[in-house]
């Protein structure tokens, strides 16, 4: 991948951050750089005050530094910010975090160095990977911590992974065949101000999201199927007058999933029911939502992708330098939020349609529980609380981060994004939700069992056959810990993706 400061969708961040694909700094973006780069030496030169260049930071920025103290400056800029807390970032997170870095210090507003970008490049050809703890951002100025524990690597200090083994950066550089770079004026600030751990660790989770705002479809026709349902609501003609894009392709997706489903014909003609419950009738409505939503945050993601984000900005053109608030989390911290509340919509729906599979006071023509015996087997009637309980934890997870306010640096910073753990939250909310619809896809396969001789919809049909490569029926009560892990995991690879060609 060429970096030249445009913008990165999530298939090309997953390309670099799951993918390995290598990069390179584009020769379009070099001239750039080094121009900004020449507007921080000039001020260097007259000794003018610039925040951050000459300056000290945050409530200290009215603090003057003198000229052989500007690069100790940013050194102990960089030391002192590295404070995070908890678990590292996983390696597909820092990968994706140091890429998106390094893309928008290539738009040439940020006074760095050319060697210091080409260095981040590097790194990630090379597969050093610094160790960021998860925790300690709040997303204004920017991911400064994260962000920080990064620029400790490049600086040879901290610690890094490299081919999966931890070590002391200075090593993991000295084995990747790297020299650990001396950072000159305003590069350590360069290195810190900016959203793209938050983005990182949301765009990943985003990415996983939209699968399972398709996966929804599929999970939902094979329970619509196992209860006998009616497609009558995903009739083109009902969307088309209410034509939100979301809605409608999810309506499109569910009809081709279902086609050619025996179990429909059977009781076309003498089903008494008129319509069915919400859970099943409204897919279109609230699948599409959540496709909508996630559009949404897809496109702020996108923008911010290709944004200057630190503080200071250097103009080459005029040679100004102006100080203001790009760094600030909020637009991502309202996407993340926004892309939570709808994932645990999809969830909560998808629990109303496990409840449906395995209670016997809804589940007309199905074993109470889908257990064969009901009474001396419990089947699913355990696997539903579950699936509750997960319901449960992302809805307290789904409060949005973004509304809360913790003023930091001495008042300097008195309102601050949480973008962080809006990123975090959303991450914790789609593994939840992937196993919550693994649950469904296996009582849904189970309720399908049970109609046997009759096939389901073509799309079902290759569903159901995904589903029973990671677990067999249940014949007899079993622990079905590990059949749900399996299908989860499954889920994650992107195992069920080419069931219904609307995908």
């Amino acid at each position: 991948m060429e970096l030249k400061g445009e913008s990165i969708s999530l298939s090309q961040l997953a390309a670099v951050a799951v993918g390995g694909e290598a990069v390179q700094i584009s020769p379009v973006a070099q001239p750039r750089i080094l121009a900004s780069r020449k507007v921080v030496e000039e001020i260097i030169a007259r000794d003018a005050v610039v925040y951050g260049v000459t300056t000290g930071f945050g409530k200290l920025s009215d603090v003057r530094i003198p000229r052989d103290a500007l690069n100790e400056l940013q050194l102990n800029l960089v030391r002192s910010h590295a404070c995070g807390i908890g678990q590292p970032l996983s390696e597909p997170e820092v990968r994706a975090m140091m890429l998106l870095r390094a893309n928008v210090l290539t738009l040439g507003f940020s006074g760095i160095r050319l060697e210091i970008v080409q260095m981040l490049g590097e790194m990630l050809n090379r597969r050093v990977h610094p160790v960021v703890p998860e925790k300690g951002s709040v997303g204004a100025s920017g991911d400064l911590a994260p962000l920080a524990h990064l620029a400790l690597t490049i600086i040879g200090e901290g610690e890094a992974f490299l081919d999966g083994e931890r070590m002391e950066s200075s090593e993991a550089l000295r084995r990747a065949k790297l020299r650990p770079a001396h950072l000159g004026a305003k590069e350590g600030l360069a290195l810190l101000n900016g959203t793209q751990a938050m983005h990182a660790v949301g765009g990943l989770a985003l990415l996983r999201a939209k699968r399972l705002s398709r996966l929804a479809d599929i999970s939902g026709a094979m329970s619509l199927e196992a209860l006998t349902g009616t497609p009558a609501a995903f009739d083109a003609r009902l969307q088309d007058a209410r034509p939100h894009a979301g809605q409608k392709a999810a309506a499109k997706h569910l009809l081709t999933l279902l086609e050619g489903s025996e179990i429909r014909q059977s009781h076309l003609k003498d089903d008494p029911r008129v319509q069915d419950a919400y859970s099943l009738r409204c897919m279109p409505q609230v699948h599409g939502a959540v496709r909508g939503a996630l559009s949404h945050c897809e496109d702020v993601l996108l923008v911010e992708s290709a944004s200057a984000t630190d503080n200071p900005l250097v103009f080459s053109e005029s040679g100004d330098v102006i100080s203001g608030g790009n760094f600030h989390g909020a637009p991502l911290a309202f996407a993340f939020d926004y892309a939570a509340i709808a994932i645990v919509d999809l969830m909560s729906m998808s629990e109303r349609r496990i409840d449906r599979l395995v209670n016997p006071d809804k589940n007309e023509g199905l074993p109470a529980f889908l257990a064969r015996q009901p009474g001396v087997q419990s089947g699913f009637m355990t696997v539903h609380v579950a699936a509750a309980a997960l319901v449960n934890e992302a809805r307290v997870l789904a409060h949005p981060a973004s509304v809360d306010n913790i003023t930091t640096s001495g008042g300097k910073e008195d309102h601050v994004s949480m973008g962080m753990t809006s990123a975090l939250k959303l991450r914790s909310i789609v593994d939840l939700a992937e196993n919550l619809l693994a649950i469904e896809l296996l009582a849904a396969a189970e309720g399908l069992e049970h109609r046997r001789p009759l096939k389901s919809g073509a799309g079902v049909e290759c569903a159901f056959a995904t589903v029973r490569k990671f677990a067999r029926p249940l014949t007899q009560d079993r622990p079905l810990a590990n059949d749900i892990a399996r299908v989860a995991e499954a889920v994650r690879r992107g195992d069920f993706d080419s069931a219904g060609e609307a995908l």
